[in-house]
């Protein structure tokens, strides 16, 4: 495929799996069963500020449990590189994906792959960031999604080409309303292109927020 999607492994699973994660897009997100709290005596975990054209979005990136994945985000956001970009594929009950691609949906010039961290025992929980890719394991770059839903098929299995998994970097804490309004919206094709909101949905300013004390880390919100 021309750009970074879940893999085919994945879709199949997503058509079994539909009817029972359907009913999930209004439940609190997930527990995860390591710590995302960054390391004693370090700053808090990044937070980034993501103003789309139906709200906006606060997400907390777990630097110390995917360290590559975080500074790759990161790195993106500092440069400017998502203003502007679409919510290009959205799936109810699963997930919205956005990173790449122009509101006509032009594939956006990126920076080279990253190596994948799903190993790093983040699970795809609703509300949770995870990087994007191809059927190949190492070969997500600039686009992400958001969980819908507790995606639990997307999790590492091992280290195999169908094992990889898909890697968790960070955590919506504010704004899941906002997630939730964004898969919600009609969708239909363009081009090569499923599931495409009707009436485009734009990253119109992706910003890296003031650092704040590990105290002053704010909880999730729905």
């Amino acid at each position: 495929m021309s750009h970074a999607t879940l893999s085919s492994k994945a879709a199949f699973f997503l058509l079994t799996l539909m009817l029972g994660v359907a009913g999930c897009s209004a439940s609190e997100p997930g527990k995860q069963t390591v710590s995302t709290a960054p390391t004693a005596g370090q700053p808090a975990n990044p937070r980034v500020l993501i103003e789309t054209s139906k709200g906006n979005i606060t997400v907390e990136v777990f630097a110390d449990n995917a360290p590559k994945s975080a500074a790759n985000f990161l790195g993106y956001v500092k440069s400017g590189f998502y203003n502007g970009l679409a919510f290009h594929r959205v799936i109810p009950g699963f997930m919205i994906q956005t990173g790449g691609m122009t509101p006509d949906m032009v594939e956006k010039p990126k920076g080279a792959p990253i190596q994948n961290e799903a190993d790093n025992g983040l699970k795809n929980l609703r509300g949770t960031l995870a990087m994007a890719r191809t059927g190949e394991p190492h070969s997500a770059s600039s686009q992400f999604f958001i969980n819908v839903a507790d995606n639990a098929f997307l999790n590492h299995r091992g280290k195999s080409f169908e094992g990889w998994g898909y890697a968790v970097f960070g955590q919506v804490i504010d704004g899941m309303n906002v997630v939730d309004a964004i898969v919600a919206v009609p969708r239909g094709n363009r081009g090569p292109h499923g599931d495409v909101p009707v009436e485009p949905i734009v990253m119109t300013r992706v910003t890296l927020l003031p650092a704040v004390s590990p105290a002053q880390s704010a909880p999730a919100k729905p």
